[in-house]
């Protein structure tokens, strides 16, 4: 991780600019399938999993919680001005969080290596689901590019230039010395790649009736996206199991995906907040 002075530039504050990689991706649906990988490795962490299993409502109220989770997401690239309120929001709420983890040892969800660790997870998960999802995987200077901009989002939530890797090059060795010493089977990451998790229904009638029957397939569907939209060494470090027959369903699944979702129009392929902030940029509105 690089030990420098902050990068703070000029252009380097606020969310990325509209014409992006992120103001493409963030908000389209291919996206939204990948976030429970991220949110997976993210709570892999010990301190992170710690700290969702002992203050998060995500076993009582995961839908209201994936809500939240996805609108604050959307903030950070679509919101404009409303994104570093966002952030500050986003550091008040986390503030609060400490406790001890599951080996006896004192965190803060505020800590900054843990802090940056739960944004970091969404670059290598960002670009596995281009690889399956995408009409094609980025190039060398698109995933150049996305790293900028996700440096960027890092401001904005108030990590510091200090605490994230610089650039491609030094995230990488970062990244993989954070697989190795730091994930684990953690008993939230376990429960949120269970493919027969315990999930409330989504709401009333009629999803509440019809729950029953709907729950093993969307668990099912869940766990298959989570582990198979995950890095590989992230996967065996948490100890999850992925077979070639899995792989070669989810390249399929990639395959309809590819074909489908570019045909869709704009406003049901992107999620609302997105799609409104798109067509202000369009014209010329902010």
């Amino acid at each position: 991780m690089s030990t420098q002075s902050p990068r703070h530039t000029a252009e380097g504050h606020g969310p990325p600019p509209a014409g992006g990689i992120l103001w493409a991706i963030a908000g389209e649906l291919r996206s939204v399938l990948a976030l429970p990988a991220a949110m997976t490795m993210q709570v892999a962490h010990p301190a992170v999993g710690a700290g969702v299993d002992q203050h998060s409502v995500f076993r009582t109220d995961p839908w209201g919680r994936g809500e939240r989770s996805l609108r604050s997401v959307q903030l950070w690239v679509y919101g404009g001005a409303e994104a570093e309120a966002e952030g500050r929001r986003l550091r008040t709420l986390h503030a609060s969080i400490r406790g001890v983890d599951a080996h006896g040892r004192p965190y803060r969800a505020l800590d900054p290596p843990v802090y940056a660790w739960v944004h970091a997870t969404g670059y290598p998960v960002y670009l596995r689901a281009q690889r399956y999802l995408g009409t094609r995987p980025f190039t060398e200077d698109e995933e150049r590019q996305l790293y900028a901009e996700w440096l960027r989002i890092g401001r904005v939530l108030g990590i510091d230039d200090r605490d994230m890797p610089g650039s491609v090059e030094e995230f990488w060795p970062y990244y993989r010395a954070m697989v190795r010493e730091r994930l684990e089977p953690t008993v939230v990451a376990r429960e949120l790649a269970a493919p027969d998790a315990s999930v409330p229904p989504p709401g009333p009638l009629p999803p509440r009736l019809l729950w029953p029957l709907l729950r093993p397939l969307f668990t099912r569907f869940r766990a298959f996206l989570t582990v198979g939209l995950m890095p590989p060494d992230a996967r065996e470090a948490i100890g999850l199991v992925w077979t070639r027959g899995q792989e070669r369903r989810l390249r399929w699944f990639g395959r309809g995906v590819r074909v489908v979702v570019p045909l869709l129009p704009e406003r049901l392929r992107y999620l609302p907040l997105a799609y409104q902030a798109r067509r202000r940029a369009r014209a010329g509105r902010p």
